[in-house]
């Protein structure tokens, strides 16, 4: 089993900043990619940012040159430094892992978070 948590998120001003992280913990071998995603009230969920196993990294283009997304492979942990919100960017972001579970085995599977919620308002 493998849990994917999510914590950081809060309310912001606009113009401000914010970091979250997305830890995982449990039956892991490897982990592949760990993704940013968010979703807004009434839109669908898009993805954020990218980052693979050996530190490769893609942003969406609404917060390319904001957000910065690293990750700490002896921590199963990924962050997502966020500078310059806007009130745009409130959402629900969600981590998405994507990981190999066993040694013996090259299958990925993929692991969600609960979300945590990120408000940009003055």
């Amino acid at each position: 089993q493998v849990q994917v948590v999510e914590s950081g998120g809060g309310l912001v001003q606009p113009g401000g900043s914010l970091s979250i992280s997305c830890a995982t913990s449990g039956r892991i071998f490897s982990i592949r990619q760990m993704d940013w995603y968010r979703q807004a009230p009434g839109n669908q969920r898009e993805l954020v940012a990218v980052v693979t196993e050996g530190g490769s990294t893609n942003y969406a283009d609404s917060v390319r040159g904001r957000f910065t997304i690293s990750r700490d492979n002896a921590k199963n942990t990924v962050y997502l430094q966020m500078n310059s919100l806007k009130p745009e960017d409130t959402a629900v972001y969600y981590c998405k892992a994507t990981i190999r579970t066993s040694p013996v085995s090259m299958a990925l599977s993929v692991y969600w978070g609960q979300g945590t919620q990120v408000t940009v308002s003055s």
